[in-house]
Parts: C-alpha cells; sequence; structure tokens
C-alpha cells in the first residue's frame, strides 16, 4: 500500500499519509488508488474530484455536509500552502455526537484527511493561496446540501 493509515480519536476519521517517491527531480505523490482505499473501508467510488483556491489567510470555509442518498465519503487534500481542516459528527447514534476533530493538512506534510459520511467539514487557511482536491463518493446535491454554523458555541471549535 503506498498510504500509512492513521486512526482519529473519532471513529470514521482516518489520516492518510501519502508516501512521495522522491528522486533529484521533484517527487510523485499517489492521491488515491481504489484498491488501497478499499482496504480502508471505502467501498463506493470516487463520483466526484473538485479543485478549490482560497486566497485568503485565516479564511474559513464550510461546515457542510449532504444528507442521504448523496451522503458522501470525501478525501480532503492540501496540494498548496497550510489548512486546518475539521470534522464534526454528525452521526446521532455515535458516542462522539457532534465532536469535532482536526488535522492539518498541507503540501509539505504530504496527508490527506478521511471522512466518512455523517460528518461535516471544514477548513480554515493558515497560509494564504491554499489548494484544495477533494474526492466525493457521491455528486453535489443543491437539495441534500446542509451547513453548521462554523461558530456555533455549542460546539465549540478551537480554530486558530
Amino acid at each position: 500500500m503506498r498510504f500509512d493509515v492513521i486512526d482519529t480519536s473519532i471513529e470514521g476519521l482516518k489520516v492518510v499519509q501519502r508516501k512521495p517517491i522522491n528522486d533529484d527531480r521533484g517527487y510523485l505523490s499517489r492521491l488515491y488508488c481504489d484498491d488501497d482505499f478499499k482496504l480502508m473501508g471505502v467501498h463506493k467510488p470516487i463520483s466526484q474530484i473538485n479543485h478549490t483556491l482560497t486566497n485568503k489567510m485565516g479564511a474559513i470555509r464550510g461546515m457542510h455536509y449532504q444528507l442521504p442518498p448523496f451522503a458522501e465519503v470525501k478525501l480532503v487534500s492540501c496540494i498548496r500552502g497550510e489548512i486546518f481542516d475539521v470534522a464534526i459528527d454528525l452521526r446521532k447514534n455515535s458516542p462522539t455526537y457532534l465532536k469535532w476533530h482536526a488535522e492539518i493538512l498541507s503540501e509539505k506534510n504530504q496527508q490527506s484527511f478521511l471522512i466518512s459520511e455523517g460528518f461535516a467539514h471544514g477548513f480554515q487557511t493558515l497560509t494564504a493561496k491554499c489548494e484544495l482536491i477533494y474526492l466525493h463518493t457521491a455528486p453535489y446535491s443543491k437539495e441534500h446540501e446542509r451547513g453548521l454554523n462554523y461558530a456555533d458555541k455549542s460546539i465549540n471549535i478551537d480554530w486558530p
């Protein structure tokens, strides 16, 4: 496997450490492999890939999620800059319901955040000009999109 998978304190959230192949020209870093992701428990195909740019340092985007049948697994990678990436557990029967977990994702650390269905997702940019690649297991559906206030005091995310 070309990835190391690290469990977080919340079931359904994983850090995926990419293992780039380096030489004097640079590197090759695999973002996704269907066989490897099936071993991680992701059995739905990738349905959509998005690329975002956030120009301003300190900007917050999120907290977004989609309702079934468009609930999705997301793989989030920061390919330029550095972000504070957050997922909130919205699974009502989960022991970690409404708890959040964050990871620093950056072009330097080569980490991705694997977020299961049932989580809201958002991030804050820690540098200017952050670019992200998102892999989704469901297409976007405006009718099924929902969001939480990133500053909701009942969730109390400790934004940088």
